[in-house]
């Protein structure tokens, strides 16, 4: 437990993307133990940094530290409640004990509370093993209770063009495919406010919204280079307090084999393209695992002072 005076070493890291300011910002709080800091106070600090997520990663074992451990316990808290998977945050931490503990393993494991997650050096990423979890059509009386949702995400874009709508029940995810004719300036345009999602009956079927639409270079979905994103996406959780998620692992294990099955491919690139930012390699495994692949930025360093 916390004394008065401890501090803990504390960073802030942008992941999914190679540039500061852009992709996923995450806190990142090294522990040696995770009952140092309370589950109270692990809240209140979440609370504090006002990022969608914040994590607190410590050793497995107490008599090892982050340079020589290979095997960790993480938890991920936004600024409201804690949650079961994250994956940016997840990038994040791995990036910080690589890049800042001179800790020389190959392969991170990570006890969280959607089992155990693995982060692997990839060149000069860092490629994270996550279970994937396939999305499934509404049924008539979901269709029903869930449209207003449907609506304040898609009004902006017109309500004939939502393609399809699935629901993720591992997740609480909710998954809107727009048309392909669509195009991405649109779904960057779209307006979605949380305070009338937030206002909508949702049966407690969902805690966040996918709107994606499938890449080309005709509807401008390419990177800086002018390669064409397979799908892009935006992410909305304000059930969990994230208003807009600027790039989200975990809304991937979703989309990931979705577009697989849709576009016949195992290897994907894709964008998430909220204000900030994001691209992630993903390839789905036969072994109903998903390898999320990305690069990150550490932006802060410093000291959490209790």
């Amino acid at each position: 437990m916390a004394t008065p005076g401890t501090e803990y070493p504390l960073h802030i890291v942008d992941a999914f993307t190679k540039v500061p300011f852009e992709g996923n910002p995450a806190a990142v709080c090294l522990l040696q133990n995770d009952t140092d800091i309370k589950d109270e106070t692990k809240s209140k600090i979440a609370s504090e940094m006002n990022l969608s997520e914040t994590a607190f990663v410590s050793c497995a074992t107490p008599d090892t530290n982050f340079s020589r451990a290979d095997k960790f316990i993480l938890r991920w808290f936004t600024p409201t409640v804690e949650v079961d998977l994250c994956g940016h945050a997840t990038l994040a931490t791995a990036w910080v004990i690589f890049h800042t503990t001179n800790n020389q393993h190959r392969e991170l494991k990570f006890e969280t509370r959607s089992g155990t997650l693995s982060a692997m050096r990839k060149g000069d990423s860092v490629s994270l093993d996550f279970p994937r979890f396939p999305p499934r059509p509404l049924n008539a009386d979901e269709r029903r209770l869930l449209q207003p949702v449907i609506d304040i995400c898609c009004g902006s874009v017109g309500d004939d063009s939502v393609l399809e709508v699935s629901l993720s029940p591992d997740t609480y995810k909710l998954l809107i495919r727009l048309k392909d004719d669509v195009n991405v300036s649109q779904l960057k345009e779209c307006i979605v406010f949380p305070d009338h999602l937030l206002a909508q009956d949702t049966g407690g079927l969902i805690k966040g919204v996918i709107l994606t639409l499938k890449g080309s270079a005709e509807n401008g979905a390419v990177d800086r280079e002018g390669t064409p994103y397979d799908f892009v996406s935006r992410y909305f959780a304000p059930w969990q307090g994230i208003a807009e998620d600027p790039v989200t692992g975990s809304s991937h294990t979703v989309l990931a084999p979705y577009w697989s099955e849709v576009l016949h491919k195992n290897m994907l690139y894709a964008r998430q393209c909220s204000k900030r930012g994001g691209d992630l390699l993903l390839t789905l495994h036969p072994n109903n695992r998903i390898e999320i692949a990305g690069h990150a930025r550490i932006v802060m360093s410093g000291k959490l002072m209790l």
